[in-house]
């Protein structure tokens, strides 16, 4: 099964909970920003030297934007985990205008029954002057592949943005996956800070409190304050958990959305 880690730092060496015989494959997702309002919003989580215990992970933003704080939350799986695949895809208008926002994934090998699958985003490069508007989601899923959705809406200008994906069967036992948002406890234009809402794991059996992974899948901020936002759960137990979509001083916050995985 998947090992969970999280870093709260922009830059850190990551000590897995557990030694693996070969160096993981790792996924990961942002779920925690703090940037300033001054310059365009450029964000990148990038790992390196990735060895059976530990990677070195950096959360950077680059030219002239202002990064107070920045969260990810990380998936090790192990190599000769067959069950799991993950990968990453990069939509980027800066080089490609032309680059489509919509991509066909796939995998390395087929699942024998129909997949399940997760993305959220791990860079992020919007226009400082539109509000800062951009979701990912994974359709038109078979066994083979899916399609993965990188998109924005209105006036907002979208630069750039990587998002990773996990693909499990949906028969895999003790794993729940799915999306969250705060247009699940209100409508996006009621904003307001903070909101969470309890969800059950349905159908998925725990024998112990799960790992639980979360990393943002969409934000929809003004620009006129700083972009603030944290993803988070608690009151994990074997039937369900609290997740929480925040954001603090100024900032407006009309939706956000978030990935959860929890697993045994």
């Amino acid at each position: 099964m998947p090992t969970f880690c999280a870093l709260d730092n922009s830059q850190s060496t990551l000590n897995f909970p557990r030694s693996f015989v070969h160096s993981p494959r790792l996924a990961q997702g942002l779920c925690k920003l703090d940037m300033g309002n001054n310059a365009d919003i450029r964000v990148n989580s990038t790992v390196q030297n990735i060895t059976k215990t530990s990677a070195n992970f950096q959360i950077t933003p680059w030219a002239d934007t202002t990064l107070y704080s920045a969260g990810v939350n990380v998936i090790a799986l192990a190599p000769g985990d067959l069950d799991f695949l993950t990968g990453e895809h990069m939509r980027n208008l800066w080089n490609n205008p032309n680059d489509p926002a919509s991509v066909r994934i796939d995998f390395e090998r087929p699942f024998i029954t129909l997949s399940k699958v997760v993305v959220f985003f791990n860079c992020i490069n919007l226009d400082r002057n539109h509000n800062w508007r951009v979701n990912t989601t994974a359709t038109g899923i078979d066994v083979k592949g899916f399609t993965l959705n990188i998109e924005t809406w209105s006036d907002t200008i979208l630069y750039a943005a990587r998002v990773c994906w996990i693909a499990y069967p949906e028969d895999h036992e003790h794993i729940f996956s799915g999306s969250v948002n705060t247009m699940d406890v209100r409508p996006w234009n009621q904003p307001q800070p903070k909101q969470s809402s309890k969800i059950g794991f349905g159908a998925v059996e725990f024998w112990k409190t799960p790992s639980v992974f979360i990393a943002l899948n969409e934000i929809d901020f003004d620009y006129k304050a700083n972009l603030r936002v944290n993803a988070y759960v608690d009151s994990v137990s074997t039937a369900g958990l609290v997740w929480h979509i925040e954001s603090w001083a100024d900032t407006t916050l009309y939706s956000a959305g978030a990935t959860i995985i929890a697993f045994n």
